[in-house]
């Protein structure tokens, strides 16, 4: 049995924290919010999980020194925009601990990935991502779920491995830190416009033709950024592409859906009640793609629809209608 320390206590932390504890180990969770650590606690319950009982080798605490402390590892799983903020509050207590991050997104002030935050505020820290097609719904009733952990380190692909392996989740390694997670990433904006294309009652045929030239739009970029090719097309790219553009579960797709059925960007925030990862890594994306001087047809538009007002079916008819090309 390990003690296990999770960073969040959203629909993503509360459901690994369900599979750790379902082999038997301790999981300690950190929630910023009183009222989330009580119905953790106290009723068992998540509230972004409903009909979900939480096993009882699982607790919550607001005190970050206490979750951590004795543990074996850290899954690091809050929204990216606190991912700096929270880690400045708990990096002292850290050690010698891995640390997980199982959050997909960038920094939007700074334009790095959250490994890059990680290691700029802990030089020494041991940094490892977990990233993959899985939502929090289905893991947390034991789907079969294929994930891949990467690191640089060795200790840290073999302790990840073989705790999360079992016979409902299977774990693949990789040394490619910088692909997984910016297929995690940039694989949300494609979700979001998969979305605003349901909103607007697009058909089987556009959704092939987004997924196939956004996975292509991926590849470009977070080539240029440093992933492995190869990458793109495992796991956490062409896999976590799949499932999130195609599933109800996705909220980058409702909010997309949102979108595309007329809802304003405030309306569908407010609608979905999560965080949105996609919106902030759309605006990031975009001045990636303008820095590095790549194209990216599908990335600028959607950005031109969220913040230029540029009409869905408008945005539509103008990547159909660009200059002639070959594949």
């Amino acid at each position: 049995m390990s003690k296990i320390a999770i960073i969040g206590s959203g629909s993503w932390g509360v459901a690994l924290a369900t599979h750790l504890a379902k082999q038997g180990n301790e999981i300690k969770i950190w929630s910023f919010e009183e009222e989330e650590k009580r119905l953790i606690n106290e009723e068992k319950k998540c509230k972004f999980l409903p009909g979900l009982k939480i096993d009882s080798n699982i607790t919550c605490s607001n005190q970050l020194k206490e979750v951590i402390e004795g543990t074996q590892f850290i899954l690091h799983v809050t929204p990216s925009k606190f991912t700096r903020e929270t880690f400045r509050q708990y990096k002292d207590y850290v050690g010698n601990k891995p640390i997980i991050i199982c959050s997909k997104g960038f920094e939007k002030e700074t334009l790095k990935t959250l490994d890059e935050v990680i290691l700029e505020e802990l030089p020494t820290a041991k940094v490892g991502v977990l990233s993959g097609p899985s939502h929090a719904e289905e893991v947390t009733i034991s789907q079969p779920t294929v994930l891949v952990i990467a690191s640089q380190h060795e200790d840290v692909l073999k302790i990840i491995q073989d705790t999360f392996m079992c016979d409902e989740m299977r774990i693949y390694t990789s040394k490619d830190v910088k692909g997984v997670e910016l297929g995690g990433a940039l694989k949300n904006i494609i979700a979001f416009c998969a979305g605003v294309a349901a909103g607007i009652g697009l058909g089987d045929n556009s959704f092939a033709a987004l997924i196939t030239r956004g996975l292509n739009e991926l590849v470009r970029l977070g080539v240029a950024l440093g992933g492995e090719q190869e990458t793109f097309y495992g796991l956490s790219g062409l896999g976590d592409l799949i499932v999130t553009c195609l599933s109800e579960h996705s909220r980058n797709r409702r909010a997309g859906k949102l979108i595309g059925q007329g809802k304003t960007l405030e309306e569908a925030k407010k609608e979905v009640g999560m965080v949105i990862e996609s919106i902030d890594n759309i605006e990031v994306a975009y001045e990636l793609c303008q820095k590095c001087d790549i194209e990216m047809p599908i990335v600028e538009t959607v950005y031109q629809v969220i913040y230029k007002n540029l009409k869905p079916q408008e945005a539509v008819k103008k990547l159909m209608t660009r200059n002639k090309k070959s594949e």
